[in-house]
């Protein structure tokens, strides 16, 4: 099969080498060296993102702008093939080629407060080297993504439609998120009076999307699939989400799941030094409630899927994904716990 696509790129078989490459969970990757180059060639998962032709739109587009504006930035943009096409449609699957970024690699747990920082001022420059790009040209990817108010609505449909087996296994879960209703009604007030701007958002903002140098700084953001229109508390709250707990959503000892705050502060320092200057006033109101928002949301995705049988996430072993919400509401009741302090804690 690669050999197949490769050709297209002109790379005849024989002239390179392949091995399956990261860890990600949503497309196949494959690292590809020849004599003088390396490449990543990917297979884009249509079943998740059912519009791959935006996507490979959205990435012309910022790759035209970001070589204008700031041609010093590393984006990593899909390579034409024979065809001059950057995205190819076979019978195989939609595939694309990649430049492989020479001295570069990637982390996937964060493990010091410098990783922190560096990945944070990484997105934060995705962000505000695309501050003065028309956010409208981007179209959407991953329809309602970050929607918090569809996801509470979900959730509710879950709790009417789930057997009663369930809805009393995660009766403390349920009662959770009811309580903390107030965490939608504020991302519907933001929506609503456009309290914050819309603006070129990664919305996944893990650390293995971050390349760093042999030195450990960061180089630039990859994996752009999800770069749409959106929110800032996307971005900073996934990192929060993620970075934030030594433990990651798959910890079933709840006591491991805890609030670095000097992590707080290095995603902070990261991010705003670089937006520091674009995020309004009002932005920088909303830092905390971006992990809130994500933490949240995530929670109430684990839990409903559960409550549907796990027909999204699936399962390893009973209640997983029950486990899973568990996890997350913890890791937002120790958020929630440092929030007052937040203030001090960056003095």
């Amino acid at each position: 099969m690669v050999d197949q696509i490769l050709l297209l790129y002109g790379i005849q078989p024989g002239d390179f080498t392949t091995e399956l490459f990261g860890d990600g969970l949503i497309n196949h990757t494959w690292k590809v060296k020849t004599a003088t180059d390396a490449y990543i060639l990917q297979r884009v998962n249509d079943h998740i993102f059912q519009a791959p032709f935006v996507i490979d739109q959205n990435l012309r587009k910022l790759q035209v702008y970001l070589n204008e504006q700031h041609p010093g930035y590393t984006f990593v943009g899909p390579l034409p093939a024979l065809t001059g096409d950057t995205l190819l449609q076979t019978d195989l699957g939609y595939f694309r080629l990649f430049p492989y970024v020479v001295g570069s690699h990637a982390i996937n747990t964060v493990t010091d407060i410098d990783e922190a920082f560096e990945a944070a001022k990484q997105f934060g420059q995705f962000s505000r080297l695309l501050n003065d790009f028309d956010v409208d040209q981007l179209g959407i990817t991953l329809p309602d993504f970050h929607n918090l108010s569809l996801r509470y609505q979900q959730f509710l449909q879950a709790c009417e439609n789930a057997s009663g087996a369930r809805k009393a296994a995660a009766a403390d879960a349920i009662a959770f998120i009811f309580d903390n209703r107030a965490i939608v009604t504020v991302f519907e007030e933001i929506l609503e009076h456009k309290k914050i701007p819309l603006r070129v958002i990664h919305h996944d903002t893990k650390i293995s999307n971050v390349l760093f140098d042999e030195q450990n700084k960061g180089i630039c953001v990859i994996d752009l699939d999800t770069v749409m229109p959106g929110y800032f508390i996307s971005d900073l709250g996934d990192m929060m989400r993620t970075y934030l707990s030594a433990a990651n959503e798959e910890e079933t000892d709840f006591e491991k799941v805890a609030v670095r705050p000097e992590f707080v502060k290095a995603i902070y320092d990261g991010y705003l030094s670089e937006m520091g200057d674009v995020l309004t006033a009002t932005e920088k109101n909303y830092f905390m409630y971006a992990g809130k928002f994500i933490i949240f949301m995530q929670a109430i995705r684990f839990l409903t899927d559960y409550l549907q049988n796990d027909s999204y996430y699936g399962c390893k072993y009973e209640n997983h994904n029950l486990n899973r919400a568990l996890n997350q509401i913890t890791l937002l009741v120790k958020l929630q716990e440092i929030e007052s302090d937040f203030k001090i804690l960056l003095s």
